[in-house]
């Protein structure tokens, strides 16, 4: 039995704590679309989107008005297009402007999965399409990207660091008129899932469904807000208060999730229960950290709370929900975090502090600016990096990093929303081009040997 208490206490985080559905999003199996012409393929494409979605938006509206909890936004992600792509053997960009249109047409905020798998190598639709991601993205407002690198299971493909590398720099130059936004809509990672809900990253994994629905919820300011309320709290009670919070969140979004997908007729996937925070004052997960006891986001301490809060964070969202998935933790996007913008600014937060917060925290690298002359090697050493830390740990890594064109340290990139703003932060001016170029498979762990 619901209690009054239960009720007036979520009223209570929904209008002064920040707490909110991120993001429904529907996942679309595009595998019967493959055909060797592309446009009988990108038309297929285009009707199967508009029709398992036309109904998306309708119902998340419906439902934020009926328990009066807001939804942000509502997104689709689809098979990676590198395999839907693949049987036409030519530029896949037509497939991306097809699913900017479904999008449109449907008023969904995102659309994920121009993407590609290339942990252990790239097959002739791979190359194509990620070649093609700086122009897809360009002439689309709506598509975002992911491409794969490496795994545990499969270690980590050097060659695809050293192309995303370029990639990445060729997005940023051609949306140079967009803030480069380009490279805000791209992400490379190691150990993707395929259940992610939340943008860039998003796809449908071809072991999915024909059609679902993944619920990403989000929350830091009201777990920042529980923590006020225990200043003198020891580290073990810091947890538990921690996990009591992600258990109400999570429960928030099973809600949602069930009545979306009766009313949708399509199944419930998963709930992501990833602290995702947003420019708002009092939205921050850097706040989080700071509560717990850091004098500012960065310093020597963050990777040790930062790993209790996930930690905890998961803890909470298990015992709230049988179908937790995703990506499940906190994100660290400096853009997008009001806590992490300040910290960065301040030099406080450095780029190696960030790397050494994704051992432990949800994802990796995300929405970082760095210097437009950055080179191409730099940036697939970032991805490396990254990568390694990901195939090391078994768990999920991702960099997001946008070269500033034209911008250097102390400058700053601005989107607005919920992609926020961005200091220019410095990178190592020594170059890592010799081990880039040398190519090959980086293999591996010894721990991958499971079977």
């Amino acid at each position: 039995m619901i209690k009054t208490y239960d009720i007036l206490e979520t009223i209570r985080m929904i209008q002064n704590e920040c707490l909110d559905i991120r993001t429904i999003t529907m996942g679309i199996s595009l595998l019967d679309c493959i055909d060797a012409d592309i446009d009988r393929a990108c038309d297929k494409v285009y009707k199967k989107i508009t029709t398992k979605a036309k109904d998306l938006v309708r119902v998340g509206e419906e439902i934020e008005k009926e328990l009066g909890i807001p939804i942000i936004n509502k997104r689709l992600s689809v098979t990676p297009i590198a395999i839907v792509s693949a049987a036409c053997g030519c530029s896949p960009v037509p497939f991306a402007k097809a699913m900017d249109k479904a999008a449109k047409d449907v008023n969904v905020n995102l659309i994920g999965g121009y993407s590609a798998l290339v942990q252990k190598g790239f097959s002739a639709g791979d190359l194509e399409l990620i070649k093609s991601i700086p122009e897809a993205l360009s002439v689309t407002e709506r598509v975002c990207s992911s491409v794969n690198v490496g795994s545990t299971k499969t270690g980590i493909n050097l060659d695809a660091c050293k192309l995303m590398g370029s990639i990445i720099k060729q997005s940023a130059e051609m949306t140079v008129d967009k803030a480069c936004f380009g490279a805000a809509k791209l992400v490379v990672f190691c150990n993707a899932v395929e259940d992610n809900p939340f943008m860039a990253g998003a796809f449908h994994g071809v072991g999915e469904p024909d059609c679902m629905i993944n619920v990403g919820v989000s929350g830091p300011g009201v777990v920042r807000a529980a923590l006020a309320k225990y200043p003198d709290a020891d580290i073990t009670q810091i947890s538990d208060i921690i996990k009591k919070t992600s258990f109400k969140i999570t429960r928030v979004g099973q809600l949602v999730g069930t009545m979306a997908s009766k009313r949708l007729g399509v199944p419930f996937g998963i709930v992501d229960l990833s602290l995702a925070p947003t420019p708002a004052v009092g939205d921050s997960v850097a706040h989080i950290l700071e509560e717990i006891g850091l004098e500012q986001c960065g310093t020597h301490g963050t990777t040790a709370t930062l790993a209790l809060l996930n930690d905890a964070v998961k803890k909470g969202g298990v015992m709230a929900c049988s179908s937790i998935g995703g990506l499940s933790g906190a994100f660290i996007p400096v853009s997008e975090d009001a806590g992490m913008i300040d910290a960065a600014r301040s030099g406080v937060l450095s780029i190696e502090k960030l790397e050494a917060m994704t051992a432990v925290c949800s994802v990796g690298l995300d929405m970082i600016v760095v210097p437009g002359d950055t080179t191409a090697d730099t940036l697939a050493a970032i991805i490396a990096d990254e990568a390694a830390i990901g195939m090391v740990n078994s768990k999920t890594t991702a960099v997001r990093v946008i070269p500033a064109i034209g911008k250097q340290v102390g400058e700053e990139l601005d989107w607005g929303g919920l992609f926020g703003c961005g200091p220019v932060m410095p990178l190592k001016k020594a170059s890592a081009s010799k081990f880039i170029n040398r190519g090959g498979q980086i293999p591996a762990p010894l721990h991958s040997l499971k079977n």
